[in-house]
């Protein structure tokens, strides 16, 4: 099986990407598929470069018995376009300012439909409490333990940038 590449989008990357990183990154460690995928985040604005993941994010994560402390907050690159065969986005704004940034790219998708199949945004809980930080946690395991079934399913058939994935 080729190598799968999937970068993680949201606005700043401090909450909800870094979040969907740690958490496929364990459900992919659980389906023993460590050397079968790169998992990363990153966000649409740079306010954060370099930061800590939102404490909220951490203290969720924590909860959970994952470590998502040791990850910084980076800015989404041109080359990401090219260098990762999924991008997922948690809402439809990020979305709509991925696909403005890089018109010809067919493997920008909403995480709500390509993870859950519901079209459901995924909400920012910067501005909430600890409750929507852990609704923000629940959608993203569902959708994420969903996203390793499905690339388990297609593996067989995957072969890079121009994979049934898209």
């Amino acid at each position: 099986m080729k190598r799968i590449s999937i970068l993680f989008v949201c606005m700043g990357n401090i909450c909800r990407s870094p979040l969907a990183e740690g958490i496929f990154s364990r459900v992919v460690a659980r389906a023993g598929l460590d050397d079968a995928v790169h998992v990363d985040s990153a966000g649409l604005g740079g306010w954060h470069q370099g930061e800590l993941p939102d404490r909220r994010s951490i203290a969720t994560a924590s909860a959970h018995g994952i470590d998502i402390a040791g990850q910084r907050a980076r800015r989404i690159l041109a080359g990401d376009f090219e260098d990762f065969d999924l991008i997922l986005a948690m809402d439809h704004s990020n979305v709509a300012e991925l696909r403005r940034r890089s018109p010809h790219a067919d493997n920008i998708h909403l995480f709500g439909d390509f993870a859950l199949g519901t079209g459901e945004d995924i909400p920012d809980p910067y501005y909430g409490g600890p409750e929507d930080f852990e609704f923000v946690y629940a959608r993203l395991l569902n959708g994420c333990n969903t996203l390793v079934e499905r690339l388990g399913t297609i593996s067989g058939s995957w072969s890079g940038k121009t994979s049934s994935v898209r």
